[in-house]
């Protein structure tokens, strides 16, 4: 191709590790120690005691290996190997020639814009150095074994004094305050009396949050159940209490939660000797899985059927995933 003006210069011009002569014809090329590799034999100079060798008829190469045609004595001088690159192309670009400007990685729908690649033992690593480039910090993907592939995406802004990241489940990070916070939660109540029959068990009907909350919508207010969202399986506390109407004759009644891996806590009264009601409280930690499900049931022998109060004030269900909490410093 023609120029106007100067040509450009390109390639990767580099002159290798000094080599000492001995009584072999294969040497091992090196640049600072490292093994290096050239493109190929014509796109090297080689000086031998003081004469220049045809490639492919006086040396040849195969990988970072120069091999000469007869073999070498000590006596022998090998005065410098340099290497100029593909003159053909950019190729290699030397130490230190890529400016910031060249260096406009761009993503798309399909591909990152920067890839930091593993040797086959080590996983890929970004470091981040100091002012001075004598350390760093280290950016580490999870190891093979994981078969992890996900994606962070970072909050819109820096956030506030105190929060941390959390996330989604789904990568989407979140500034949080306290530390990691205690979520999901919610806490629901009844709207309305509900008859709970004698000697049977009966699935309690909370259907609403509206003096309550759910932070990631997982009530559901029309089977009366809890269900864990999405990437936030875990140890969960969950408490409950109903206040139900009886009477003198009430013997015991039983509050339970059932789950998806069934009857997981029960809590029972002892005799009621009472006229106007009694309040049953009951908790239960437990580990569960995302799409898990609970719901309360209510068991008595009050000889009749009996009504709960409606109202959060005296029936509710509760619960919050428990989470690591630590102090910070200061």
């Amino acid at each position: 191709m023609a120029y106007i003006g100067k040509t450009p210069t390109v390639g990767n011009f580099v002159k290798l590790d000094a080599l000492t002569a001995s009584a072999t014809a294969s040497y091992t090329m090196q640049v600072d120690s490292v093994n290096f590799s050239p493109e190929s034999v014509n796109h090297m100079l080689v000086s031998l005691n003081g004469v220049i060798q045809s490639p492919t008829t006086s040396f040849t190469i195969n990988g970072s290996t120069i091999t000469f045609a007869s073999a070498l004595t000590s006596s022998d001088s090998i005065d410098f190997i340099m290497v100029y690159g593909n003159v053909l192309d950019i190729g290699t670009p030397s130490d230190a020639t890529v400016t910031n400007a060249k260096t406009n990685f761009v993503s798309t729908s399909s591909a990152s814009g920067l890839q930091i690649k593993g040797d086959g033992t080590t996983a890929g690593t970004l470091q981040l150095n100091c002012e001075q480039n004598s350390h760093g910090i280290k950016l580490k993907s999870p190891p093979h074994s994981a078969s992890a592939s996900y994606t962070l995406t970072f909050p819109n802004d820096d956030g506030s004094d105190g929060e941390s990241l959390t996330t989604n489940g789904s990568g989407v990070l979140t500034w949080a305050s306290g530390g990691e916070v205690n979520t999901p939660a919610f806490l629901t109540k009844m709207s309305s009396i509900q008859a709970i029959a004698n000697t049977t068990d009966v699935t309690l009907q909370f259907n609403s949050t509206s003096d309550g909350f759910d932070t990631d919508s997982g009530f559901n207010t029309g089977t009366y159940t809890y269900t864990i969202p999405t990437g936030k399986g875990g140890k969960y506390f969950m408490y409950c209490g109903v206040y139900l109407h009886s009477n003198a004759n009430a013997k015991f009644c039983a509050l339970k939660f059932v789950t998806t891996h069934g009857l997981k806590g029960e809590t029972y009264t002892g005799s009621v000797n009472s006229d106007t009601g009694q309040s049953v409280h009951a908790q239960m930690i437990q580990n569960f899985n995302a799409g898990d499900t609970v719901y309360m049931r209510m068991y008595h022998n009050f000889g009749g059927s009996r009504n709960t109060s409606s109202g959060i004030q005296n029936t509710y269900w509760g619960g919050f995933r428990i989470t690591t909490w630590y102090i910070k410093k200061l």
